[in-house]
């Protein structure tokens, strides 16, 4: 039997016969999701409208600016932000992982000198936006560490991480000094912007002092705790203060430092005042996934993130004098360097497309579902993750634009500023609940679920098809049923996620990956990082108070529903 050329040459490489089996074998399963609006559960908490960034500095820069404006306008409550390094010694001079405010120096004599000008300009970039400081306190001026030298690092992408933990790390010399420092804060900040302003705003002591963050011990945070707390008390004593911010909790090193914390404030005897306990209106923890590389491809791990934050949830609750204060995830995120960019860290490279932006969705439903579960009270989620100034285009750090230009991921949390009112049931009959998600993270079936609200006279809906691997694959039909509508004619608007919708980094390949683009270039992609419509906007009839709507979502790709009447 004669085999033709064509077929010979197909045989002999393959080829073409892989490239079409996978497509011909799968066809994605269609997936049913039912939501009723009538059955609530309780009040939307809006836990996405909480961001930060290591970098102070870059709040005031050009690109800073425009991006907090964006931030500060997807959300109809007020947007809260966490910056690292407000006390730092230095010259106000942003670089990666480092930033400095100078606020307090001591003259010759080694007396207090304080200069609140570098932190006014970004709580003034925050208030003038209508957004609220998370005020981190830390970290050790160079006049007050007890190991000041060296002080200033120069890190940069590629170096050994540990060389960012300089003087800045270490516990006080004086801890009445600190505690003076910090009661000068506040008490500024009070003069500055008034009582009910700073009322509103949430203090905190230090970052991840479980490690190189604090180069003291567990004992030593737990002084300076005492000392930070009561000084920002006696300067405002209706301010809002907590910690301590410690890294992994489901990490048995992590789970000791904060239970050793927990203990001290409800029990442990004060070192200020004499007294049992500590005030504590907020307890704050860092939850993070650990994407790697398999074979080439990226493979999140969703999973090691919500075991972090569950673990969180279940330490808290075991403290019933503590378990129904508001709890501030204080990092949230699918890994844990922001500054660390794909081209030396090439399990980042789910940063600038899709696969960031429906993480972010199917990640941040689960949050409020582990916190329901253990019936504590999460307040907030911080995303860690804000702009790098003057660096390359989509160079694959954990930002939410480059070069003022929006990311996909940006797109998820327009689409979340836009749900209000209250929380309702979507039927779980679907691949994955929140507990699979944080057991196994999401390695068979795809993870296609929604997460849905309504108003007044309004319902919304968020449906994402995600998965851990970052891999083609087909479409799925996807056919939402909604009950439960009061009305017989209801308008309808779809937004989308994908490779053609609110894109920019694909936009921006098509261009040919321009590393200068050109102004006309610049304009484009500024529109294609605004979150976009997939159809028209259209009137549909609604029958018995319930309404169908079925449409193909592709992998990674996340729609945004509102319907409105």
């Amino acid at each position: 039997m004669k085999i033709s050329n064509f077929l010979r040459s197909i045989l002999s490489t393959g080829l073409l016969i892989f490239a079409i089996l996978p497509v011909v074998a799968q066809e994605a399963k269609p997936v049913s999701i039912e939501i009723d609006l009538n059955k609530e559960k309780g009040p939307i908490k809006p836990i996405w409208s909480w961001f930060g960034y290591d970098e102070p500095n870059y709040t005031y820069m050009k690109d800073g600016k425009k991006l907090l404006t964006e931030i500060s306008q997807l959300s109809k409550v007020p947007v809260y932000v966490r910056a690292h390094s407000m006390l730092v010694t230095g010259d106000g001079v942003a670089a990666l992982k480092w930033g400095s405010t100078n606020a307090y120096t001591e003259d010759k004599d080694g007396k207090p000198v304080y200069n609140w000008t570098i932190v006014d300009k970004i709580f003034d970039t925050y208030i003038e936006r209508g957004m609220k400081p998370i005020a981190q306190i830390g970290f050790m001026p160079e006049a007050l560490s007890s190991h000041p030298q060296p002080y200033r690092h120069f890190w940069k992408p590629g170096d050994n991480y540990n060389d960012i933990y300089t003087g800045w790390a270490y516990p006080p010399k004086d801890y009445a000094k600190f505690a003076e420092l910090v009661y000068q804060w506040v008490k500024h900040s009070v003069e500055k912007y008034g009582k009910k302003e700073v009322e509103s705003w949430y203090w905190e002591l230090w970052n991840e002092p479980n490690i190189s963050y604090w180069k003291g011990t567990t004992e030593e945070y737990i002084k300076m705790y005492d000392y930070s707390a009561d000084a920002v008390k006696r300067a405002l004593p209706t301010a809002k203060v907590g910690g301590p911010e410690v890294t992994g909790p489901n990490w048995d090193v992590s789970a000791k430092f904060f239970r050793a914390f927990l203990d001290h404030v409800t029990k442990g005897k004060n070192y200020v005042t004499g007294k049992i306990g500590s005030p504590i209106d907020v307890l704050t923890f860092h939850a993070k996934g650990a994407p790697k590389l398999v074979d080439g491809m990226v493979r999140m791990d969703m999973g090691t993130q919500l075991r972090d934050m569950d673990k969180g949830f279940e330490i808290v609750a075991s403290y019933p004098t503590l378990k129904n204060l508001p709890i501030i995830i204080g990092e949230s995120d699918p890994e844990g360097c922001a500054a660390c960019s794909e081209d030396l860290s090439p399990q980042n490279a789910y940063r600038n497309g899709t696969m960031y932006s429906s993480y972010t969705a199917a990640s941040f439903a689960r949050k409020s579902d582990l916190a329901e579960a253990r019936g504590v009270n999460l307040m907030g989620a911080v995303t860690w993750a804000f702009e790098f100034e003057d660096q390359a285009w989509f160079r694959g750090f954990r930002d939410l634009a480059t070069n003022g230009v929006d990311k996909p991921v940006l797109n998820v949390f327009r689409m979340f500023g836009m749900m209000q009112g209250k929380r309702v049931e979507v039927k779980q009959n679907l691949a994955y609940d929140f507990l699979k998600v944080r057991d196994g993270s999401v390695r068979g079936e795809p993870d296609i679920n929604a997460f849905a609200s309504k108003d007044q006279k309004e319902a919304a809906v968020m449906v994402w098809n995600y998965h851990d691997d970052n891999k083609p694959a087909p479409d799925s039909p996807v056919d939402i049923h909604l009950k439960g509508i009061t009305a017989q004619r209801v308008l309808v608007q779809h937004y989308r996620i994908d490779q053609q919708y609110s894109n920019s980094y694909e936009v921006w390949k098509k261009m040919g990956s321009p590393k200068n683009p050109t102004d006309e270039q610049i304009s484009t992609l500024e529109k294609a990082g605004q979150l976009q419509l997939l159809t028209s906007p259209e009137w549909v009839n609604v029958k018995n108070g319930e309404l169908d709507m079925k449409f193909p979502l592709p992998r990674q790709a996340v729609s945004f529903i509102k319907i409105s009447w």
